[in-house]
């Protein structure tokens, strides 16, 4: 029972609110207005636990931090796919008009400068990053700007895609023939002379991101600066002339066509020394006279002058090498004029005459098949076929010839009945060598279209491997001998050291790739004909010991064999192994052969002598004559093996004629 209080008020069951009247329904009440929401959510909120708060303020956190992140990944995504689209149209635009890109554009206007290169010491650097892409140093100011156009090795990265696009679908559709060769189906074999046409122009399309240039290293710094001393005694004792004397600082000619100076314009364009090449070009214009009563040998003449002309027109675009290769060429024709077609070796270019020699009628194999890819490449800028149509035909009938053996083909050719002669010798040296060239280099020059000259060039190295290979003792090098009448003899030329070079080249254009693996064991060879030698100079002719005898090197060298001509066929060879390879080791060997002559050939006044004796180095006997090809060939080719940039005469768009003067692989049909 309640006890102690007072009895109260009765108590009241119900509450009583009291409204304003803004919140009276009907009257001023609720009318969804913004205020009242944010006065409403806010009690609602305020209602709420502290724990609740927390977990809604997590929640929307958690919201707003993964929608910055979906935003940013799909405004990438977006931006990927935009870009992209932008990039396909913008390439299905030159895909149009480089369906079938030219291999070299014809040259256009130039305007770089390269600048003087310090005397330097040839002490060893230190080895050089290797770097397989770079644009070229080609590039010099054009001495007529308004007339002539240069070259433009600055290949954009579209046309090579399409290029290699291209090369694909092609060998895809390729058959296999002759030993692994790759021959195209359906192609037309006949002489591409009836398609001449003018040189294709540069395509407007500009690559987006260019390519820096390979810098020139040290060792090419070096070739330049044996270059200018070799310039220096020219210019000094035999300007104008055909060759340096250097000792007794004169000269002497052959033809009086200025020869050293013509095979050196090309090497002084590449190497970029710029002040020789205008002073060479001047005495081009106003002293290079072609009609002149002399004789001139149809081979020499044409490699070295017509293919040095027309190397330089190329590179440096200047029309005035173009008119000269020209002149030249039309007087060499009459060589032509005779009852077999195949050509006299000696031509006066004055009188328009020709004949062969005055002690036989013979014409050496190598001599009337190593003139073809620079006639042939006269027709195509010219637009005349005659030229073209007779180096064509010498192909055509030497191809159909009896006497040759497993197409290894005898050295000797007679004007007169078209025959071969001296049947029985067989070998890659002298009077037969460029022969074997050739026909790799007029297949890869004419757009690997004209299967004869393929099919002749893998039989002859299938028989160069059945009769001419053999390997000495001790160290079991192999190497290329002779054969005459069925007996082989292990004597090599220096010569034929440009073999391993034409092997890697046409295993780089799709040939069977033990071409690659000879090459590599001959090169190996001839770097040993200069290593195993006292001076480190190769001799002009080695033999190889085929039986082991103690004491005794694979190389054996005749008092008569002995003599060095500054000769540039291993330099060559081993450039071509390292531009496929990238072995180095190509690269020191290279080095070491530019030391020893320059140790044992230098003249201190200016040039470099051939010597006579190899085998001693306190006495090499100097012969006071520098070849022509010393400078064409020999310092082009160091040049080159030296620089890590493959567009610096890149070999998908240059072939070299057998005088190392780059000619234009032509466009594919």
């Amino acid at each position: 029972m309640y006890s102690g209080a007072a009895a109260g008020p009765p108590r009241r069951d119900f509450i009583s609110v009291t409204l304003g009247p803004e919140e009276a329904v009907g009257v001023g009440g609720y009318n969804n207005s913004k205020a009242w929401r944010r006065r409403s959510c806010w009690r609602k909120w305020k209602q709420l636990s502290r724990l609740q708060r927390s977990i809604i303020l997590f929640l929307f956190a958690f919201l707003a931090v993964c929608g910055v992140i979906s935003y940013t990944s799909m405004g990438e995504a977006w931006k990927s796919i935009t870009n992209k689209s932008l990039d396909e149209q913008e390439q299905e635009i030159p895909r149009l008009k480089l369906e079938n890109p030219a291999v070299l554009p014809a040259p256009q206007k130039g305007d770089a400068n390269h600048g003087d290169y310090p005397e330097l010491s040839l002490q060893k650097p230190p080895k050089l990053p290797h770097v397989r892409r770079g644009p070229s140093n080609l590039q010099i100011k054009a001495p007529q700007r308004d007339t002539r156009l240069k070259t433009r090795h600055d290949t954009m990265r579209v046309v090579e895609e399409l290029v290699e696009v291209d090369k694909v679908e092609k060998t895809e559709k390729s058959i296999i023939s002759w030993r692994g060769a790759v021959i195209e189906p359906e192609q037309n074999t006949e002489s591409p002379s009836n398609k001449i046409t003018e040189p294709e122009k540069p395509s407007s399309v500009e690559a987006e991101d260019q390519k820096e240039p390979v810098p020139i290293n040290e060792r090419q710094l070096a070739v330049i600066e044996a270059f200018r001393h070799a310039w220096k005694g020219y210019k000094d004792f035999a300007w104008g002339h055909d060759e340096l004397k250097p000792l007794s600082k004169s000269y002497s000619e052959w033809f009086g066509l200025g020869l050293t100076l013509i095979d050196a314009l090309d090497t002084m364009w590449i190497l970029g020394l710029k002040e020789e090449f205008e002073e060479a070009r001047k005495w081009v214009e106003n002293d290079l006279v072609f009609d002149k009563n002399v004789d001139v040998n149809l081979f020499e003449s044409t490699i070295r002058i017509l293919g040095g002309l027309l190397s330089t027109y190329h590179l440096s675009g200047d029309s005035l090498f173009l008119e000269k290769a020209k002149d030249i060429g039309n007087r060499l024709m009459p060589a032509f004029k005779t009852p077999s077609k195949i050509p006299y070796s000696d031509v006066n270019i004055g009188r328009g005459t020709a004949h062969p020699p005055r002690w036989t009628s013979d014409s050496t194999v190598a001599e009337v098949t190593s003139i073809q890819l620079e006639f042939r490449e006269l027709s195509r800028l010219t637009g005349d076929e005659k030229f073209q149509k007779a180096v064509d035909e010498v192909m055509k009938h030497v191809h159909t010839l009896s006497g040759k053996n497993d197409g290894l083909v005898p050295m000797f050719i007679n004007t007169n009945s078209g025959q071969f002669t001296h049947l029985g010798v067989y070998t890659l040296g002298a009077r037969a060598d460029s022969y074997y060239e050739y026909l790799l280099k007029q297949w890869i020059q004419g757009g690997k279209k004209e299967n004869e000259l393929l099919e002749d060039y893998m039989r002859a190295i299938e028989g160069v491997k059945k009769h001419l290979l053999q390997r000495s003792e001790p160290r079991k090098l192999t190497f290329v001998g002779e054969l005459a009448h069925g007996h082989f003899s292990a004597k090599m030329d220096h010569l034929v050291c440009f073999l391993p070079g034409t092997l890697a080249l046409g295993a780089h254009n799709g040939l069977a790739a033990d071409h690659m693996k000879l090459a590599e064991t001959l090169i190996e060879t001839c770097y040993q004909m200069y290593a195993q030698v006292e001076t480190g100079l190769s001799p002009e002719i080695v033999h190889f010991n085929l039986h082991a005898q103690k004491g005794h090197k694979d190389v054996e060298i005749k008092p008569a064999d002995r003599h060095n001509l500054l000769r540039p066929e291993t330099v060559e060879s081993l450039f071509y192994m390292y531009r496929f390879t990238g072995d180095k080791k190509y690269q020191d060997w290279g080095w070491e052969i530019l030391q020893n002559f320059n140790r044992y050939t230098r003249v201190p006044t200016g040039g470099y002598t051939s010597i006579n004796n190899v085998q001693n180095p306190s006495n090499p006997e100097p012969r006071d004559k520098m070849e022509s090809f010393f400078l064409g060939e020999t310092l082009k080719y160091m040049f080159l093996l030296f620089s890590d940039d493959v567009d610096l005469i890149n070999l998908d768009k240059y072939i070299f004629n057998t005088e190392a003067h780059p000619l234009p692989i032509w466009v594919p049909a």
